[in-house]
């Protein structure tokens, strides 16, 4: 029969693994971290980047959006991602996409701009440690080394044959973010964890 109980509580994508990413976690001594951030508000914003809005929208939420391709931008809780010459990803703490979405609209003013939620599209796996490089190289096409992908770089890519959003973070030892459709998050959540089987 099946299960028709209502839960009070949204359930993440990898909820079901994870156990499982906190247990490689554990047995790689340090070289790897794996984790699931959940529910992370991203919103799609589409605008003119040479126009007065794109500026406009900077200034209110006090992060510039970033015009060199594949770069990041970040201030306080707020993450642009570069995705194309008027797109970027907006990432912030779970619940702000309503107020967010209204901060950019309410700058952006008559000029055209498009602001799309998609939060419950993908989900965020956190791939930290000193073995994080080697780790994504594993099924990445991309150049990883410091000097190419290095912090504050991001690109859209394949990893372990899944399209992702890749995110070099700036802070030391903060590793990378893997953005994953939530259809595909298992899926890659294994792949991680049979590629991270060396240092486990």
């Amino acid at each position: 029969m099946a299960d028709t109980a209502l839960t009070s509580r949204p359930r993440s994508p990898l909820s079901r693994v994870a156990d499982r990413l906190a247990a490689a976690t554990r047995a790689s001594r340090g070289l790897i971290r794996l984790a699931e951030l959940p529910f992370l508000t991203q919103l799609d914003v589409r605008v003119d980047a040479k126009g007065a809005a794109a500026d406009a929208i900077g200034l209110a939420l006090g992060l510039p959006l970033p015009l060199e391709p594949d770069t990041v931008a970040r201030a306080g809780e707020l993450t642009a991602l570069w995705l194309g010459p008027d797109e970027w990803l907006l990432v912030g703490p779970p619940g702000r996409e309503r107020e967010l979405e209204n901060r950019i609209r309410e700058a952006a003013g008559a000029e055209p701009v498009s602001v799309t939620d998609v939060s419950a599209q993908r989900t965020t796996v956190l791939v930290a440690g000193g073995g994080a490089r080697d780790l994504l190289a594993h099924g990445c096409s991309l150049d990883l080394h410091p000097r190419v992908f290095g912090s504050g770089r991001c690109a859209q890519t394949t990893l372990g044959r899944t399209q992702v959003v890749l995110v070099a973070r700036e802070e030391p030892g903060s590793g990378f973010w893997v953005l994953v459709r939530s259809s595909f998050a298992g899926y890659l959540a294994d792949w991680l964890l049979d590629a991270a089987t060396e240092y486990v």
